[in-house]
């Protein structure tokens, strides 16, 4: 039995009030045919009090979704529960469907991961929202749950929400479905309030919105929110309490601060130290949590998390470890109970973690770079890529067999930017703002509808198809998923020859070269019979990066590569990334939403936004003193993995989505969303109506706005990192236990 004691507020006093929820020793298996069962849940207990927010985190397949569903009682009838969950004292394992369903929406409501399929498609979003109110109130009329319905949508910030309500859920953006979702959830004001990774698919911008929205509907309603999440930037700014899970346990548990602060088990220092942070991303490497969790068919006797723990000891292999207060984790200390901790982990060695015997760097040091010789950049040397005034537009017509236009889709409109050899240019924006139709662009080497394209100084509009074939091995490209990036029917070995049999490389040397880069990206070279569903994601991504350098490119096309990936997975591949750059003096076109990865590898950085580049300059210099108001909205939307930063930080959100790429926007196309428009004295903001911005140099950064002198209006965008002299003040929290 694992307990997760209750939260307090404040710090230093123990609650004494009933909690709202209450789960005990709760356990969760699925039995399989033909096979062992799976263990997802195993015995952990929590509370959860009016008002209080709870952060589950963990890796995928840590338990974190499956025990909010036994909590609402969505589980499949073939999964096996025992324990109990009592909410406001009722017990709900006790109950039957008919029972429940009284209570889901009601009491009780849940924000699903996608919204999307959680809605129905054939019902208007406004008639879903006024079902959620009706199936709780028979006294309510089917004319005020439409009134309620809209009022709702306005809440949660959906504009035009009368006519919003008649629309379907596929004429809603991704951010505009989950906000519909949210207001579903708080229609009949709950108590309780589950959101299950309700930010996962969502731009950061957008992310940002929906947990304003979220903690809004907290504030309205009075309820307490349980966010399950991987995102330990979320959590830090958000959350009241943290609770860690791996391997279907709870095993860390303590008040936020506390836990980022001094953390005593070490998977949540490992957690805590492979997420890159947007203030000290690219002074340093990042940490790695090398292996993955054990399958939960398996499970090892001791400790689940030993094989991956550098500090484990004989007894972690014996005992698996049960949450304890860190003063009292001596061998044969009593298991803490209710009030009488703030702060536990399930670890043998969590006092000696506590008491700074153990710190951060001695059980997950900090990598060093790599020992490569240096050449002196030619800062006028040739681009490996120059893209100038790429433009890539599609007809949006109408009709079957007489077809007309009525449309056109900007999906690149006049996109310039170089790399320079041996550096990585990061493209970044929102989904829909043309980044991967831009590197498919340069990938398909054809002529564009205009623009210039050249690869080492060649046009590839002009070359033959022989040539193209030789300039291709220059260019390769690893994509975001790595499952779907390979074919599941070929070992891995044949994979990564692939390309070498294109370009008509001998067996012979086809399997030396196999084994050359299953070294080089860190796999055992006898891996290559396996086939794709015995690795990991980590290893997958490992595979598609050696598939990349087997012709020995130029130029690396990086979409999106970890972003399907759990975050402490993340760390390694992109160690490997920074290793593999220096080594083959590689050069990166890196395609990513994620600020504090870019920041982390990135030398150059192109913000995109409705096909067009809106900044363009060295990476220090755009998040050190962000000009365009597009990118200090990004910057600010991106959360920082420390509470104390989080929640003191001043945050600029954007309004509303990313406009259509078909509308015809006169004069700049940002201005709707703009919080610097709103500003500006009438004369400035006829400009912004009537001309569009072009780049314009202002110091070492290129910026498409009219305004950049008037920039220092908005808040900063995140709080530039002063103290970060690499050694200086990071360093005694890196000493910190």
């Amino acid at each position: 039995m694992t307990n997760l004691l209750t939260n307090e507020i404040p710090a230093d006093k123990f609650r004494t009030d009933a909690p709202l929820l209450e789960v005990t020793d709760l356990s969760v298996t699925f039995p399989q045919r033909g096979g062992p069962s799976v263990q997802a849940v195993r015995g952990i207990s929590y509370q959860v009090h009016r008002g209080e927010f709870l952060g589950i985190v963990g890796e995928s397949g840590s338990g974190k979704s499956v025990s909010s569903l036994a909590l609402m009682g969505l589980l499949p009838s073939s999964a096996q529960v025992t324990g109990s969950i009592t909410f406001a004292g009722r017990s709900l394992l006790e109950m039957n469907d008919r029972q429940l369903s009284r209570i889901r929406g009601q009491e009780i409501s849940m924000i699903f991961q996608d919204p999307l399929s959680a809605l129905t498609p054939v019902y208007t979003v406004g008639d879903q929202i006024a079902e959620a109110l009706l199936l709780h109130d028979a006294a309510l009329s089917k004319r005020a749950a439409a009134a309620r319905a809209i009022e709702l949508l306005q809440i949660v910030g959906i504009p035009a929400p009368e006519r919003r309500a008649r629309a379907f859920p596929h004429e809603y953006s991704g951010g505009m479905r989950q906000r519909a979702m949210i207001a579903m959830a708080i229609a009949n004001d709950p108590l309780l309030i589950i959101a299950d990774e309700p930010t996962t698919a969502l731009d950061v911008t957008i992310q940002a919105q929906i947990l304003d929205v979220l903690e809004k509907a907290k504030s309205l309603t009075g309820a307490a929110v349980v966010l399950i999440t991987h995102d330990l930037g979320v959590v830090a700014g958000h959350a009241d309490r943290l609770a860690v899970m791996y391997a279907g346990k709870l095993v860390e548990n303590g008040l936020t601060d506390e836990v980022f602060a001094s953390p005593h088990m070490p998977y949540t220092i490992g957690l805590l130290r492979s997420v890159p942070n947007m203030q000290t991303a690219g002074t340093q490497r990042l940490v790695p949590l090398e292996g993955r969790p054990p399958s939960l068919t398996a499970l090892p006797r001791g400790c689940p998390f030993a094989a991956r723990c550098p500090i484990a000891v004989d007894a972690c292999l014996d005992t698996e470890p049960v949450l304890r207060n860190h003063a009292q984790a001596a061998p044969g200390a009593p298991v803490v109970g209710p009030g009488e901790a703030t702060h536990v982990a399930a670890c043998h060695r969590s006092a000696e973690i506590a008491a700074g015997a153990l710190t951060r760097p001695d059980i997950f040091p900090r990598p060093e770079p790599l020992a490569v010789e240096h050449q002196e950049k030619n800062r006028a040397a040739q681009p490996v890529l120059r893209v100038t005034g790429l433009v890539r537009h599609f007809p949006l017509t109408r009709g079957g067999v007489f077809s007309r236009q009525i449309g056109t889709v900007r999906a690149v409109d006049g996109v310039s930017f170089s790399v320079q050899p041996g550096q990585t240019l990061g493209l970044v924006g929102e989904s829909g703002c043309g980044k991967t139709t831009t590197i498919l662009e340069i990938l398909e080497m054809t002529k564009p509808q205009a623009g210039q394209i050249l690869v080492d100084g060649q046009d590839v509009s002009t070359l033959g198809r022989a040539d193209l074939l030789r300039l291709r091995k220059d260019v390769q490209i690893v994509f975001q998923d790595p499952m779907a990036a390979l074919d599941p029917r070929m070992p891995i070995g044949d994979i990564i020859a692939e390309p070498l049999t294109v370009h008509g490389v001998k067996p012979g040397a086809r399997r030396a070269r196999v084994a050359e880069l299953l070294d080089l990206v860190g796999l055992d070279p006898m891996m290559a019979d396996r086939y794709p569903h015995e690795f990991s994601g980590g290893q997958r991504q490992r595979v598609g990066i050696a598939r990349a350098l087997a012709t020995n490119p130029r130029l690396v096309v990086l979409d999106e590569p970890v972003s399907a990936l759990d975050v402490s997975i993340q760390a390694g591949v992109i160690n490997l990334l920074e290793d593999l750059k220096e080594q083959l003096n590689l050069s990166y076109l890196f395609v990513a939403h994620d600020l504090a990865i870019v920041r982390q590898i990135a030398d150059t950085v192109a913000v995109m936004y409705l096909g067009r580049i809106v900044e363009y300059g060295p990476v220090a210099e755009v998040f050190a003193h962000p000009r365009h108001p597009y990118t200090q909205a990004l910057i600010s939307a991106a959360p920082i993995p420390d509470p104390v930063i989080e929640r003191s930080r001043t945050r600029m959100l954007l309004e509303g989505d990313l406009p259509s790429p078909t509308e015809q926007i006169d004069g700049c196309n940002f201005r709707s969303r703009c919080p610097l428009y709103t500003l500006l004295p009438p004369q400035k903001k006829a400009i912004c109506e009537s001309i569009d911005p072009l780049l314009a140099q202002t110091g070492t950064v290129e910026t498409a706005c009219h305004h950049v002198e008037h920039s220092a209006l908005l808040p900063a965008a995140v709080q530039p990192p002063t103290s970060l002299t690499r050694n200086s003040s990071h360093q005694e929290k890196e000493n910190h236990p």
